[in-house]
């Protein structure tokens, strides 16, 4: 089996455990159990809080200690045993704490994914830039299959959702640890503890460029997980509305959204082209104005004859997240010195799916409750321009502050 079939394989289970119960996990907290919508947010928050500290800490301890490829294994079967006590609870004060472990071993394993096909590709002497996107594009396929499962076999409100997950997490478990071995950097007696515990991946804050590059990575993880939360319940809610109770979207809410993943796996491709062509600069900023447009474009549209532009907001996904967060993670590969790359990948989940996640998820779990679900009068419609007016401050003062030069050499 070749190298990149294998990294295919990894990437395909490592997002297909996400996109079982990531979307439509929504649905089923409000539908099926009754949650408000900050409970809704706190679960997606559980990302951004996990995220603060586990993938660094477990990329400090795939650098030092323990191969990132055993580690991603032992993380995905621990992994799988909390999803299938999440599966069984049905009250908020027992499945919040369950669900939190559960992703608390999930999400460290997006970077250390990273680190290990990275780590696979060049110890063979592949270009990651080049070769890397066309491998992660599977792990967008395996999320989209997920997601057309939960759909169609009716799990979306219930869950059964996360027995799917847990059993894709427990296959990856095992085959993880059949994967290229990844070194690791032994210390000696003469470093200093910053270097012994792996923590100069911190350091990086002391360059304005990639200081800079972290806190808008945070301030647009933002918006991560706000159509992952409420998209689902958005799009079912037009069920209340006899002219649009009976179309595709609403009684497949899932499977239209899967669109967003399908954009993806197209647009990953054009990551390699973008980045050598303009920059992470420029990246970033059509990432970010494909935010506004995301969320936008939810706001005007409807199941019906608006159902275009929920397509439209479904196609720049592919932009807003790949531009995002693939092109982020290339970028700090690129940047940071191989010593400290597992525990640089960590420290951009941190800013993104932690900060920027906690963040985004508890305020627009807010947003949603004042304009939605706690108002006398909802108005989905003011919840979506919220978030997208947000997406486009961000954009408009990171194109003024954020400096870097790009060279074409800087990218190969």
């Amino acid at each position: 089996m070749s190298l990149k079939f294998r990294l295919i394989i990894m990437n395909f289970l490592q997002y297909a455990i996400w996109g079982a119960w990531l979307i439509s996990l929504g649905t089923y907290l409000f539908g099926s159990l009754h949650f408000e919508g900050v409970q809704i947010g706190s679960f997606f928050a559980i990302m951004g809080i996990t995220s603060l500290f586990m993938p660094g800490v477990m990329g400090i301890i795939a650098d030092r200690w323990v191969p990132a490829q055993i580690l991603l294994g032992v993380c995905h079967i621990l992994g799988a045993v909390f999803l299938i006590l999440a599966a069984t609870q049905t009250t908020y004060a027992t499945l919040y704490p369950v669900m939190f472990l559960a992703v608390l071993f999930y999400m460290p394993t997006i970077a250390l994914s990273n680190s290990v096909a990275f780590n696979a590709l060049e110890k063979h002497g592949f270009d990651t830039v080049k070769d890397f996107p066309p491998i992660r594009v599977f792990g967008t396929v395996g999320f989209i299959c997920s997601m057309l499962i939960v759909d169609f076999a009716g799990f979306s409100t219930n869950h059964n959702q996360l027995y799917l997950s847990a059993a894709i997490s427990f296959m990856l478990g095992i085959y993880a640890m059949t994967l290229p071995h990844c070194p690791v950097t032994k210390v000696d007696g003469k470093k200093s503890f910053i270097d012994a515990m792996g923590l100069r991946a911190f350091s990086l804050f002391k360059e304005k460029k990639m200081a800079l590059f972290f806190i808008f990575s945070m301030l647009l993880g933002a918006a991560l997980q706000v159509t992952n939360a409420f998209a689902n319940p958005y799009i079912t809610s037009f069920a209340e509305i006899p002219q649009y109770a009976d179309t595709f979207g609403v009684k497949h809410a899932n499977a239209l959204i899967s669109l967003s993943q399908i954009s993806e796996t197209l647009c990953i491709l054009l990551i390699p082209f973008f980045l050598k062509k303009f920059g992470i600069k420029k990246v970033m900023l059509i990432s970010m104005f494909a935010w506004v447009l995301r969320f936008g474009l939810f706001g005007v549209g409807n199941p019906g004859t608006g159902v275009w532009m929920f397509i439209l907001s479904m196609i720049v996904y592919g932009v807003a997240f790949d531009f995002f967060n693939i092109s982020g993670s290339l970028f700090v590969n690129k940047e940071t010195n191989p010593s400290i790359r597992s525990s640089a990948q960590g420290l951009f989940m941190i800013m993104t799916n932690g900060f920027g996640a906690t963040f985004g998820s508890y305020a627009a779990g807010f947003v949603v409750d004042k304009f939605v679900y706690k108002s006398p009068d909802p108005s989905w419609p003011t919840a979506w321009f919220i978030f997208a007016g947000y997406a486009l401050v961000v954009a408009i003062v990171f194109g003024l502050v954020f400096k870097y030069k790009y060279k074409p050499e800087n990218i190969k």
